[in-house]
């Protein structure tokens, strides 16, 4: 199957304005519209588009990534095998990651942020690809990711947290964002798995998602709200990567990509039009996951795909994606390194003058700090060090 040049496209410039939104902490005087909109506002910023563009994403590659391993006579259970790996992983990795904001400052033997240097690494030795590494043999490579364990087991046992001003051991939270990807990869790939050749199911559950994202606001009293480890907003950005991603398949086996991108741009206007049509009732927030915030977000998403996927196999833009091109390919350890960064920087002491951590210069300082952390993974994907899961 040939690999769609859109997607890792997209994943690339979704991941660089990830590391740029999540680097707004060490900013002043920014301009609102690009923060994160708190849960009271009716609202959403660019900040919030980013993590429902990526889900999508992720619901883009599952069919692809389960078609190719089921031409190649893969089983069923070796599949669903890979599938809970790789849950696991992405969960662990959420659970650790959201418990190191709630890390305490002084009450562990260790600094909060050797804690986090210690998570990184970790992650790094059980997860990293040890089969692009030619120098390490099979003992090596058992014995790195045997003291990855021991490492965090180590910052599992020593952390303590605060959280509502109670001193806890480590909470699942809310997953953290690998997390979220995790459970989302993990019911949705599932899903697929099961049905992937019953388009019209995957459409029925994508409706009783919507419902449910209603419902868990409570919308109709007489029925109580539930859900699936995480919310229904979640799982319905994935599921809307996997509809999209199966059409894209057949159109592009049927040379109508035209007729798909009119189809999706027709869709992106009923999600659009839908989302403000209930905004009186559930006001736009992406803390609650709201229908609103959800619908407007998957508007979002299929422009996204439409105008990129134009550019991108239309045109020769993605020549001038190159220097991003690491975040499609590396994405894991692009989103991984700062936490490798930002803590060494705290640790030897290190801040930025004011002058370049305010207004547009500090911008434009994120910007140049997105960009050399994917620069940074480019070499250490020509070095074949890269996290695999």
């Amino acid at each position: 199957m040939v690999r769609v040049k859109t997607i890792d496209a997209l994943r690339a410039l979704t991941m660089f304005f990830m590391i740029f939104v999540n680097d707004f902490w060490t900013l002043k005087n920014i301009p609102e519209w690009l923060k994160h909109t708190t849960a009271e506002v009716d609202g959403m910023g660019f900040s919030d588009i980013i993590f429902p563009l990526f889900l999508f994403i992720v619901g883009l590659s599952i069919p692809l990534s389960i078609n190719v391993r089921i031409s190649n006579g893969e089983k069923k259970r070796k599949i669903f095998k890979h599938i809970i790996q790789r849950s696991f992983a992405l969960i662990v990795m959420g659970v650790f990651m959201v418990n190191y904001e709630t890390a305490s400052e002084y009450g562990m033997i260790i600094s909060k942020y050797q804690w986090e240097i210690i998570m990184a690494i970790s992650i790094f030795l059980i997860w990293i690809n040890y089969k692009k590494i030619p120098y390490l043999n099979s003992k090596a490579e058992y014995f790195l990711k045997f003291l990855g364990i021991i490492f965090l087991i180590f910052i599992a046992v020593v952390y303590e947290g605060s959280h509502s001003g109670e001193t806890t051991w480590m909470k699942t939270s809310w997953w953290g964002i690998l997390g979220l990807i995790g459970w989302g990869y993990l019911f949705n790939s599932l899903i697929y798995l099961l049905l992937r050749n019953k388009t019209n199911f995957l459409f029925i559950i994508f409706l009783f998602l919507m419902f449910m994202n209603v419902q868990e606001n409570n919308f109709f009293e007489e029925i109580p709200a539930f859900k699936l480890i995480v919310g229904a907003s979640n799982h319905l950005f994935v599921l809307s990567g996997i509809l999209t991603s199966i059409f894209l398949v057949k159109s592009l086996k049927n040379r109508k990509e035209n007729l798909l991108l009119k189809i999706l741009f027709v869709f992106s206007i009923i999600f659009l039009v839908y989302g403000f049509a209930i905004r009186p009732s559930f006001h736009i927030s992406k803390i609650y996951g709201s229908p609103s915030w959800v619908a407007i977000c998957t508007a979002i998403n299929l422009f996204s795909f439409i105008i990129l996927f134009l550019l991108v196999e239309k045109t020769n833009f993605n020549r001038f994606l190159k220097p991003i091109r690491a975040a499609g390919t590396s994405t894991l350890t692009c989103y991984l390194i700062p936490y490798l960064v930002y803590p060494l920087l705290v640790l030897i002491d290190f801040s930025w003058p004011e002058w370049m951590i305010v207004g547009t210069v500090g911008l434009i300082k994120s910007l140049l700090f997105s960009l050399l952390i994917i620069v940074f993974v480019r070499i250490l994907e020509k070095n074949n060090i890269k996290l695999k899961i």
